[in-house]
């Protein structure tokens, strides 16, 4: 079975220290896509969510998805009615690919949550783009992506947009290892806790399939933000934290 990256209570204190004194200002403009809506998050829950940017409160219903029954960040999961995102409120948890969400019907929800998530996805436009056929039309997204400056991929370069159309062309699958050398070579393993010593990480990373610690891809806005036009979103707001970027896009609404 897989464990942790670190026990789960240093994690929720590493997460609270984080996010501890960080309120978005404009978060009211986000909380308006959610409030009273059914939604969907891909890779949660997430304590952002909860903290600095809460939306979970005023949804009506979150559902979740999750690559599989047992996660790095999670431990052991359910499908079904077990995606406990807020205290006692639960939605629906469904097993699949963040890249595929086959078994979710086309424009099944008002919104769609991701934190953190995107950089861990070999074919970030392919999931995209299914997060996209999910929404209904007007439906927004929150999508939030790590700044490298604040975490391990500092020294790693940013990913051209070219690269990701060229996954997206190619059907890149998740198995992919093409950034692995250069994680190896330049992932900061001093700002990554529970990672181990470089060979405890080479073997982690070689196995990326089974745990999705990686970071196949670097971000910044402008990269973000063609990705987001191309798989058919309009940004709404975006904002900066010395953590995270964050943005709020919508699915255009179906022409009468």
């Amino acid at each position: 079975m897989i464990k942790p990256l670190i026990p789960a209570e240093l994690r929720e204190v590493a997460l609270r220290l984080r996010y501890r004194d960080m309120r978005l200002p404009r978060a009211d403009r986000y909380q308006v896509a959610t409030a009273n809506r059914i939604g969907i998050e891909v890779g949660g829950p997430s304590f952002l969510f909860k903290t600095a940017l809460p939306v979970y409160h005023g949804a009506r219903r979150v559902d979740g998805v999750n690559f599989s029954t047992t996660t790095l960040w999670e431990g052991s999961i359910q499908p079904g009615t077990s995606y406990r995102y807020f205290g006692a409120r639960a939605g629906i948890q469904y097993i699949s690919e963040a890249s595929d969400l086959s078994s979710i019907d086309a424009g099944s929800y008002d919104f769609l949550l991701s934190s953190n998530c995107l950089e861990h996805v070999a074919n970030p436009l392919r999931a995209m783009a299914e997060w996209n056929r999910v929404l209904k039309p007007g439906g927004c997204m929150i999508l939030v992506l790590p700044n490298k400056r604040a975490n391990f991929d500092h020294r790693r370069p940013f990913t051209t947009f070219e690269h990701l159309l060229e996954d997206f062309a190619c059907g890149t699958a998740e198995d992919d290892l093409t950034h692995l050398d250069e994680i190896l070579a330049l992932h900061d393993l001093s700002r990554d806790p529970g990672a181990g010593d470089h060979e405890a990480f080479r073997r982690r990373s070689i196995c990326n399939h089974a745990n999705r610690a990686l970071h196949h891809h670097v971000f910044n806005r402008e990269v973000a933000e063609k990705a987001l036009r191309h798989s058919d979103f309009d940004v709404l707001e975006h904002d900066a934290t010395d953590n995270d970027f964050i943005w709020l896009a919508r699915k255009p609404a179906a022409v009468s």
